[in-house]
């Protein structure tokens, strides 16, 4: 924590900007040393937020001199300056945005180091926002969700979360967990007639609502992780029944290839839309058929594998024909998988040769929907479907507030866990020592959500998924 650290925060490539961010006491002494504002004053005298227009400079190697300016230039900088404690770490940071490419940033990201920084651990800049009680580790996380929001609505959420409103909730939670724990402890050391509102009938009453809510989040969990990482959706079906076409209406796009030709998708492809607000990855499987084909029956196998992994089938049929074997094949694989599926009815342009009612023997309640995919027709009903057979008539809105990813879930199943070992316990007459320790432990559960209680080393996974600039 008392290094200065360094790392470049934006996407490495060639692009108009390029940041390179220093946080740490000793940031600014380090800009002293390698930056040359026009207007001669030294970093370490600049107030905090405020933008200043200079150059990189390095005395030890070569570069282009510019005018009125002795030592070598790196690159044209624009430098902003934040200062403890009031930046998003609570200390010094000072970010150099200059031009993108791979020669400058690594440039002045060597130059940071040569002058006493240390290169940044993934996460670190957030990681001393949580230590230095910026935020805590649940706003922690909405940072990253916030960073990979696919969809308006996952982004919303992200925020709403980075607020702290799911935290406030957590917090509030674990408050009442804290003063029942208060009052069974009070209650092994007196009677019921020594403390007025102690019985015990009352205090377990009010357990079960804790659990209660909690078990609402646990409820709801699945939204959050539908927001933060989307569905599979699988496109599936027989050869030339329109599944590339489908896949490229729903991308308003021309990503996979058509031709009258069956068996011209030959192996997977994945796309991310956003579908109602939902992220989606949406692929598009080679037709699944009979073939001696090498190349073909890999593309079959694939396709098996994504149907089994999906969490959503689209199966496509052509309605200008009657079922085949491979239709029928398609429809017994996904009935054994017990998989989510929409029946997409597909060519709904050319006239009606299909046995449809047959297919619904097999799928009585599942959706059916017909579409044109060729002609873009029924593709927003096949979409209202989609976000139907998701949220399952309880889409959440843009005031979310909930679980945003699995590590928060299985804590608050084993504090759930604990409530209930306690709530059984008093039912079955065990005594209140022990059922303290149940309300104990899931206290301390729940701590972990916000970091109240958390080991170093749940730390360092947590900031491992994020990228080395943030």
């Amino acid at each position: 924590m008392n290094d200065t650290i360094v790392a470049v925060s934006t996407p490495i490539g060639e692009g108009g900007i390029g940041i390179v961010r220093l946080s740490g006491k000793s940031s600014l002494a380090i800009l002293d040393k390698i930056f040359l504002s026009k207007s001669g004053k030294k970093p370490s005298r600049f107030k905090t937020y405020t933008v200043h227009y200079g150059h990189i400079i390095d005395n030890n190697s070569g570069g282009r001199r510019a005018e009125g300016v002795e030592r070598r230039v790196v690159d044209e900088v624009i430098l902003t300056v934040m200062r403890a404690p009031k930046s998003y770490t609570k200390e010094d940071i000072v970010e150099i945005n200059c031009h993108s490419g791979i020669a400058s940033l690594k440039k002045i990201l060597d130059l940071c180091l040569l002058n006493g920084a240390r290169l940044a651990e993934p996460g670190e800049f957030t990681k001393r926002a949580f230590l230095n009680g910026r935020i805590d580790i649940s706003q922690a996380e909405a940072v990253l969700d916030i960073i990979k929001a696919k969809t308006e609505l996952s982004l919303k959420s992200a925020l709403n979360n980075l607020e702290g409103l799911f935290s406030k909730k957590i917090n509030e939670i674990r408050k009442s967990l804290i003063e029942i724990y208060a009052r069974i402890e009070a209650s092994i050391d007196f009677s019921e007639e020594d403390l007025k509102g102690l019985r015990k009938d009352a205090i377990f009453k009010r357990l079960n609502t804790v659990k209660n809510e909690i078990e609402k989040f646990i409820a709801s969990s699945n939204q959050g992780r539908i927001l933060r990482q989307g569905i599979k959706t699988v496109i599936c079906g027989s050869p030339n029944v329109g599944k590339s076409s489908l896949m490229n209406a729903i991308l308003k796009e021309s990503r996979s290839i058509v031709t009258h030709i069956p068996g011209t998708t030959r192996d997977t492809i994945e796309e991310i839309v956003n579908i109602k607000g939902i992220p989606v990855t949406l692929v598009d499987t080679a037709g699944i058929t009979d073939t001696d084909h090498p190349v073909e029956k890999e593309g079959v196998k694939r396709s098996h594998v994504y149907m089994e992994s999906a969490d959503l089938v689209l199966l496509v049929l052509d309605q200008s024909r009657k079922l085949n074997k491979d239709d029928l094949d398609i429809i017994n694989k996904i009935k054994g998988n017990k998989k989510e599926t929409i029946v997409v009815i597909n060519k709904a342009d050319l006239k009606n040769r299909s046995d449809i009612k047959k297919v619904k023997k097999f799928f009585p309640k599942n959706p059916f929907t017909r579409i044109s995919a060729l002609n873009l027709k029924g593709i927003d009903n096949l979409e209202n479907e989609i976000k139907d057979m998701v949220w399952k008539g309880k889409a959440p809105g843009a005031d979310f507030v909930g679980v945003s990813n699995q590590r928060q879930l299985d804590i608050l199943r084993r504090s759930v866990s604990d409530i209930k070992e306690a709530i059984d316990g008093y039912k079955s007459r065990l005594s209140m020592d022990c059922i303290s320790v149940y309300v104990r432990s899931s206290i301390e559960s729940l701590g972990e959500i916000t970091g109240h209680t958390i080991t170093e080393e749940a730390l360092d996974k947590i900031f491992s998924e994020f990228c080395i600039g943030k």
